[in-house]
């Protein structure tokens, strides 16, 4: 079949988009691509159209477990045979995968990175009849990117394994940096880039400060309707938002890294039939869900870059109707944002330290302890030595992408905790076991909200508060748990570190040291971008968008915060806007708030007309901040 004959008879389009078509073809050539689209522009049908029409199998690798099996869920209704190699799977059944692969007819194999690095699926990869190879969300090989990875820059092993494949490379979000990056680290030949314009003109970006943003975001919700992503950076503020949206009438569920595999699953395809309409989420949900009538989407928090904003708000509209993407925010927002991501940015000084730490917390003797392994407790490492613990987090994982030690998988796992029963029957329980009570009562005030939603607690810090031994913690949590008192997920003793190289202290820092200063430079880079781009209420927001992918805008959008902003309201269209105030202040006195909820106007529209009622004298304020008629 020719590719308007696979589009028409997979996809059921009867055209191609943008650049789709002349990508295609160039990788039907043989040639290899990078393709630089934007979010919602069918980047995957770029890889998954040629290789079908290809004898032999296509290779993807991809970052997120839920991206991987939302594509691989696609292709298989559309009856074509894909699988995937994710994370926790035994190697016996790895094994048979890879068989299926090899004898099965299948088209689409995908796998993560990390999964790519193991000799056992490189050597069965070698074996396999592959016709394309393709690399999806390829800005994460890039350390000019916004979401490097560094697993990704072994991805060119697959050249290697796989040398007569040609090579795709897909990315929504790229610099001419990143780009550049990107071609150079997977070696691609004789390639072509193809890059559309970012430029999403069904969207209108919005900017809106605003110091309660809890109320207005339960206004937006309730006034929009429809279907909506709110993005916020904590787990537990996902749930937290979710549970106020909630009981403000605006049903939405939460979704983040914390749940189990089937609470995704069943969240999403709930959200993807919009039941309910609105998802709060971290920023992993809604990378590869083709759910086209997001009409808005709402970042309750700054984000860290550009490239995670843009990527993020382009998930509203990909049905090209009319879409926002609102940015609520304050100056304490800010603030946070620098201490969260510059403040806890581990320097080269503060390494060798750690390193240093490591080595001597273990007694590992200096020229030694390659590939020795041990059982590792975070929270008393930092104890020890008197460590703040986000940033020795940090430092940990910047020594564990060097290669100098390797974290277990559970590592990033915590002890989580959430009270089942009421509070009426805690306090019950409490009487009827007093000398559990002390402790009950310190985890009560040290965890706000653990009757509404579970929460990450540290039982080193309990027992330190409690002065009593942290196994008495455990077992007192143990005895909750099986007193139906709380639920109560146990992560804890079961770290392990493995040291990769032998011991030489600073030597081995400085053998990085330039790698990680660059990178640092470009994440504090990229987050004074991102605030420019928030402070900056002169240039039009679309423009200044693609202005940082470096693609130019001949006119202003004429539908952001700035330009709406620069329109001016008519005193003749003003009327219409101060009659309804009049009328609904007949009722009797209302706040601004009230007086916007009730009208179906702009805001902007809203507040002008009661700054002139007031100045003609037909309306006044009252001692409450009311307004009411005179």
């Amino acid at each position: 079949m020719n590719p308007y004959e696979l589009l028409d008879k997979y996809w059921g389009y009867p055209e191609f988009r943008g650049s789709q078509l002349q990508i295609i073809q160039a990788v039907l050539n043989r040639r290899d691509v990078l393709a630089l689209l934007p979010t919602g522009a069918g980047k995957s049908l770029c890889y998954q159209l040629p290789a079908l029409a290809a004898d032999g199998m296509c290779i993807v690798v991809s970052p997120l477990i839920a991206l991987i099996q939302d594509q691989v869920a696609s292709l298989k209704r559309k009856g074509i045979k894909a699988l995937a190699l994710t994370g926790g799977l035994p190697e016996e059944e790895v094994i048979n995968l890879l068989d299926n692969c090899q004898f099965g007819n299948y088209k689409f194999l995908y796998l993560s990175p990390e999964r790519l690095q193991q000799p056992m699926v490189q050597e069965r990869i070698s074996q396999l009849h592959v016709n394309l190879l393709a690399i999806d969300e390829a800005h994460c090989i890039s350390q000019w990117g916004n979401d490097f990875r560094p697993a990704y820059l072994h991805c060119a092993v697959l050249r290697t394994l796989q040398p007569a494949a040609p090579v795709i490379a897909l990315t929504a979000t790229a610099t001419k940096e990143v780009a550049a990056e990107i071609v150079e680290n997977l070696g691609l030949s004789n390639s072509i880039t193809f890059k559309d314009s970012f430029l999403r003109d069904n969207i209108a970006y919005q900017v809106l400060r605003e110091e309660d943003k809890a109320y207005r975001l339960k206004h937006w919700c309730s006034r929009e309707g429809g279907s909506g992503i709110v993005y916020v950076r904590t787990r537990r503020l996902a749930e937290e938002v979710s549970a106020m949206l909630h009981k403000s009438g605006s049903p939405s569920a939460f979704f983040h890294g914390g749940l189990s595999r089937k609470e995704k699953e069943d969240r999403l395809k709930g959200w993807m039939r919009s039941k309910p309409g609105i998802m709060v989420a971290t920023n992993a949900f809604g990378m590869g869900v083709d759910k086209a009538d997001v009409r808005w989407v709402v970042h309750y928090q700054i984000p860290e870059s550009i490239e995670n904003y843009f990527q993020e708000a382009g998930r509203a509209g990909r049905d090209g109707l009319p879409a926002t993407a609102l940015l609520l925010c304050n100056p304490a927002d800010e603030s946070q944002l620098k201490n969260q991501f510059l403040g806890t940015l581990p320097d080269i000084p503060f390494l060798k330290k750690l390193y240093k730490n490591l080595n001597n917390y273990f007694q590992i003797s200096y020229g030694t302890g390659e590939n020795s392994r041990y059982n590792f407790h975070f929270h008393e490492f930092c104890e020890a030595y008197k460590l703040n613990a986000i940033l020795s987090y940090n430092g940990l994982q910047v020594l564990d992408q060097q290669s100098v030690i390797a974290l277990s998988q559970n590592f990033k796992r915590k002890t989580r905790l959430q009270f089942v029963a009421s509070k009426a029957q805690v306090w019950s329980y409490l009487e009827k076991n007093p000398t559990l009570a002390p402790t009950i009562q310190l985890l009560l005030r040290t965890y706000g909200g653990l009757f509404d939603y579970e929460t990450k607690i540290n039982t080193l810090l309990l027992s330190k508060k409690a002065g009593i031994p942290e196994d008495a913690v455990l077992n007192l949590l143990e005895k909750l748990h099986a007193d139906g008192m709380v639920t109560y997920q146990a992560h804890h003793g079961d770290l392990d570190i493995t040291f990769l190289v032998p011991r030489e202290d600073d030597r081995t820092i400085h053998h990085f040291a330039p790698q990680v200063r660059k990178h640092q430079q470009v994440r504090s880079g990229k987050l004074r971008m991102m605030l420019q781009y928030v402070n900056d209420h002169k240039h039009c927001r679309t423009r200044q968008l693609l202005g940082y992918f470096g693609e130019k805008m001949p006119s202003d959008c004429g539908k952001c915060d700035v330009c709406l902003r620069r329109k001016r309201i008519s005193r003749a269209g003003i009327k219409p806007v101060e009659a309804e105030i009049l009328a609904l202040l007949k009722e009797g006195s209302r706040s601004s708030r009230a007086i916007i909820a009730a009208l179906d106007r702009e805001e902007g529209h809203v507040l002008k007309a009661l700054q002139l009622l007031l100045e003609t004298g037909q309306i006044g304020i009252t001692a409450k901040n009311e307004y009411t008629l005179n």
